[in-house]
């Protein structure tokens, strides 16, 4: 079923507010963009509230398609990636998700265009007490890059969208833009203020401005719970998540009541047996 808007005239010529009207399907949707479209077509609610919806909506569209959702000007009537609307059921989309989203963005943010090895899918790093690490990523990420580079040569990989202040290090500004470094503070109100209507997905739009979103340091603690539970040993979960002790990291990596069950079941002497 489908659930279309209906504006009907009061007594006196007055307007009243859209309702809905359920109404037979002809066909499913082909695809993930066109069942959004049904969606905000039959939701009966106001065209900002719908252009709102619309950007949340395509942003993990892009996200599911590993490319990079458009900024700025280009954002406006671009055409989100086509992919069949069965690939939402998939059981493993929260991890995927999770993987694609999460940022380990007090190191990333550190990271330089000159240390970036695109090739090897891993930058260089100066951790804490000057030693040099490295981080690594997946294929997703490594297509972002070339937008986030812009031809550039050196200097900050992120950057904020305005001119440094006087006063900044001289480390923290593009020597090629002049703008300044994006501080994980930044980054973090960045993210928090564009994920409030994905964390709360029964509050309307109006409301936005009372509501919480994610914070980077949720999607920390996702990521190394779904590695814990997909059965990473603790010195590669130690390793990528940089922590000096286990003691730290159990605050993170905590696999939930399914995912120990499951990882019984899968090491049931009885169920070996019998796949024998």
């Amino acid at each position: 079923m489908a659930i279309e808007p209906v504006t009907e005239l009061g007594s006196g010529g007055a307007l009243r507010l859209p309702r809905a009207r359920v109404v037979p399907l002809s066909t499913p949707p082909a695809s993930y963009t066109a069942a959004v479209e049904r969606y905000l077509t039959g939701a009966g609610i106001a065209k900002s509230s719908a252009r709102i919806y619309r950007i949340s909506l395509t942003t993990w569209g892009w996200m599911l398609a590993s490319e990079p959702a458009p900024t700025g000007p280009a954002r406006r009537g671009a055409k989100p990636p086509v992919f069949p609307v069965a690939a939402i059921d998939d059981p493993t989309l929260p991890e995927v998700l999770a993987e694609l989203a999460a940022a380990r963005a007090d190191e990333v943010l550190c990271l330089n265009v000159e240390d970036l090895y695109p090739q090897d899918k891993r930058g260089k790093i100066t951790a804490k007490g000057g030693a040099t690490e490295w981080i690594h990523w997946q294929s997703g990420t490594a297509q972002l890059l070339p937008r986030l580079i812009a031809r550039r040569t050196r200097g900050p990989l992120f950057l904020t969208d305005r001119k440094a202040p006087a006063g900044t290090p001289t480390l923290d500004v593009c020597p090629e833009t002049g703008r300044a470094r994006l501080s994980y503070r930044r980054a973090e109100e960045i993210f928090e203020e564009n994920t409030r209507l994905l964390a709360d997905p029964l509050a309307s739009p109006e409301d936005i401005e009372d509501l919480d979103g994610w914070t980077l340091h949720r999607l920390r603690h996702s990521a190394l719970t779904h590695d814990a539970e997909d059965g990473t040993s603790t010195p590669m979960l130690l390793a990528r998540s940089r922590h000096a002790s286990v003691r730290s990291l159990e605050h993170y990596a905590r696999p939930g009541v399914d995912a120990v069950a499951r990882h019984v079941a899968e090491r049931d002497p009885a169920a070996r047996r019998r796949n024998r």
